[in-house]
């Protein structure tokens, strides 16, 4: 048998539902406006009725929240905000007394300037910690380098106490570890492995593609004709991250049964089997980024079918038989996807079913995002002040350093910003859709009384038994999970149209992504003896015949 055609070994993890939460938004279980873990657990009914068995939960940590908790000052504490370690035990139990499983964000790649760690290491040139972070002295007074934060301006802040810069890639209160230094690592692996033997199933690793540095921190030539960030190729994915890897799954990860995820920006499909292909025992699993480009503003509002086709179809041929895809197109760093990819206006429940199905029955472990399954749409801030998100405050300032007006800053911000997909869970039609019993920390949308969970519950045909149905059918059917990808009707405008074949069973995907209706000739597809397992509408008169944003699953036997 060819290595193409390798079967997937048979793993817990493949065969997952995933369920992403966002804890400041998910569930305020004190009346303080502000989620918690409490509330997490209050909600866990709701997930396992989903049909959810992997829960994935943003940080948690002590942090003073420069950046919504992905500015840590003790990964051994809660904050205090979220709750207690006691209140993370009962979590934790409740998620495992329920068959599911739970992985916490490793935030790895920099720390809060708070943390105990980077205090010493500021506290003098000679603190045996100093090398636990990137210290370099200023150039002609100025920074070391010419590189850019990714949360916009420089990288580099200057510590008047000792007279050098640190770098710090995201916001100046995020300091960048110094993964070369090797007492730094086993410190940060003794903390993997604490809560490892607490009982957790796992990490998403956040920034990953970020811990290694181009070692001399040389200037990047002509930063504007970049791709990206003036000076994220020089520590994008550079070459050496994977003996980092290496060394985190030699010392950690292999010697548990867990699932890791690493958040993969700057990875292409080419290159993915380096990182998950499952003879290498690296990761399990990336969130890749190709298709979160298409967020960018000049994509457009709906990015071509084509596009998105060519892109996920080279993501499951590049892992077929080799290693595994971490499926998903919304968290808490995106904008809402019926929003970006759908039609709010016309068709809000069509696109967000047809958006759906389309990515979530591929080969991989699929990850919802909190409000995905009900639809939840992008916010429409009023006031730049409503923003919370530090990204938005920096980019705020640098468009209107360009000359950008107010008014075009904010619509700006509405287009691309992350708090859309921080706004509080509309759980209900009730004051702050039921999060709260207080005015939230983020605006609720204020739609929450049309799109909530509890008018969704029991209507048949809502997006949140939509998604229901999709589940249900995935753990139903071996050949949604472990079946082979293959792309049909390449060349149509229009329709997203695979196969998934297992073992003598075949099953289609169709999924009009367009607001027009969509045709194709029975020659090139043909639909004779399937068997309809789901759909998004009433059957049709004309089976080969898409009405707009409709989607239609069936299965065939080869």
């Amino acid at each position: 048998m060819s290595e193409l055609t390798t079967p997937h070994s048979q793993r817990w993890w493949k065969e997952a539902v995933a369920y992403q939460i966002y804890p400041r938004s998910f569930k305020d279980s004190n009346g303080d406006g502000i989620g918690d873990l409490n509330g997490i657990t209050d909600k866990l009914d709701y997930l396992q009725q989903l049909g959810i068995d992997l829960i994935w939960i943003c940080p948690m940590y002590r942090s003073p929240n420069d950046d919504n908790g992905y500015d840590i000052s003790d990964y051994h504490a809660i904050m205090d905000e979220f709750g207690t370690m006691a209140d993370f035990d009962r979590l934790l139990d409740a998620v495992h007394a329920r068959g599911m499983r739970l992985i916490l964000d490793l935030v790895v790649n920099h720390t809060s300037d708070e943390h105990p760690w980077f205090l010493e290491s500021r506290a003098s040139r000679d603190n045996p910690k100093r090398d636990w972070y990137i210290w370099r002295d200023g150039r002609n007074g100025a920074e070391p380098n010419n590189w850019e934060s990714i949360f916009n301006g420089s990288a580099w802040e200057y510590d008047d106490a000792t007279g050098q810069y640190f770098m710090h890639l995201f916001s100046r209160r995020q300091p960048d570890l110094n993964w070369e230094n090797h007492q730094m690592r086993q410190a940060v692996y003794d903390m993997m492995r604490w809560w490892l033997d607490k009982g957790i199933d796992g990490f998403r690793i956040d920034a990953i593609a970020h811990m290694k540095k181009e070692p001399t921190l040389a200037d990047v030539p002509n930063p504007d004709k970049l791709p990206y960030a003036p000076s994220m190729v020089s520590h994008l994915n550079y070459d050496g991250l994977l003996d980092y890897v290496d060394d985190i799954c030699r010392e950690v990860f292999n010697r548990y049964d867990i699932v890791t995820v690493g958040e993969m920006n700057g990875l292409d499909a080419a290159h993915a089997e380096e990182w998950v292909g499952e003879h290498r025992q690296r990761l399990n699993m990336v969130f890749q980024f190709e298709h979160v480009r298409l967020w960018e503003p000049e994509a457009g509002l709906r990015p071509d079918p084509l596009t998105l086709k060519r892109i996920f179809t080279g993501w499951q041929e590049a892992l077929e038989g080799k290693g595994w895809n971490a499926l998903y197109v919304e968290n808490h760093d995106v904008t809402r996807i019926v929003s970006r990819w759908g039609d709010t206006e016309r068709h809000w429940r069509e696109s967000a079913t047809c958006i759906a199905a389309m990515w979530f029955l591929m080969q991989g472990t699929p990850f919802i995002y909190q409000g995905q399954e009900i639809g939840m749409t992008n916010m429409r801030f009023t006031s730049l002040d409503e923003f919370d998100d530090v990204s938005a405050h920096n980019k705020a300032r640098e468009l209107a350093r360009q000359g950008m007006s107010e008014a075009e800053i904010l619509a700006y911000l509405n287009r691309t910003g992350r708090d859309n997909s921080r706004t509080p869970m509309q759980w209900d039609a009730s004051p702050y859709a039921g999060f709260s019993t207080h005015q939230p920390w983020l605006p609720v949308n204020p739609n929450y009384e049309m799109i909530n969970v509890e008018s969704q519950l029991y209507d048949s045909h809502s997006v949140l038994n939509f998604h229901r149905e999709m589940i249900r059918l995935r753990k139903r059917e071996t050949a949604l999970v472990y079946g082979r990808y293959a792309l049909l009707l390449a060349a149509h405008p229009q329709i997203y149209a695979y196969s998934r074949t297992w073992q003598g069973e075949r099953i289609l995907v169709l999924c009009n992504l367009s607001g027009k209706h969509a045709l194709w000739p029975e020659a090139e597809l043909s639909l004779r003896g399937a068997i309809s397992l789901l759909a998004n509408m009433e059957e049709g008169e004309d089976a080969y015949r898409l009405r707009p944003w409709e989607a239609r699953v069936y299965k065939c036997h080869n």
